[in-house]
């Protein structure tokens, strides 16, 4: 399956726009938050630092593949990479956590949790898949050259 390069492009700058100004809506309210969520917050700087730098990569890709740019496809390419690792272990760490024994907690459903999981996980690798493919098609390739 190919994707049109305006569609790639107008994608992953749409979402990444969108992960950033939520993450620092998120922050803002945390900072402003009790003692607690700031503290929470000094815990993650490096993680959300990291977090921010890879969505910025993302966005930075889009437009570039919008600008038809050949450093966009190569942003937009490892910033799917990125999602391809990331997810998968975020959705592993996720189910992780509901595994963690307290027994004051009510029971987990686990065909819920592994069902949501993976309708979040599926449609999400395969759009990297594909925007990957279609990057390293011939015409993609000419469209960029």
């Amino acid at each position: 399956m190919e994707l049109s390069l305006a569609f790639i492009g107008w994608f992953f700058t749409l979402i990444c726009a969108g992960a950033l100004a939520l993450g620092a809506a998120l922050m803002a309210i945390m900072a402003r938050a009790g003692d607690l969520e700031r503290r929470y917050l000094s815990y993650s700087v490096w993680n959300d630092l990291v977090l921010a730098a890879i969505w910025v990569l993302g966005l930075a890709g889009g437009i570039g593949v919008l600008r038809l740019e050949p450093w966009g496809r190569y942003l937009v390419e490892l910033f799917c990479w990125a999602l391809i690792v990331l997810l998968p272990l975020s959705a592993a760490s996720r189910l992780y956590a509901l595994r963690q024994p307290n027994p004051d907690a009510p029971r987990v459903n686990w065909l819920g949790a592994i069902a949501g999981a993976t309708l979040v996980l599926i449609p999400l690798l395969a759009i990297c898949a594909a925007t990957v493919l279609t990057l390293r098609s011939p015409e993609a390739m000419k469209a960029f050259s």
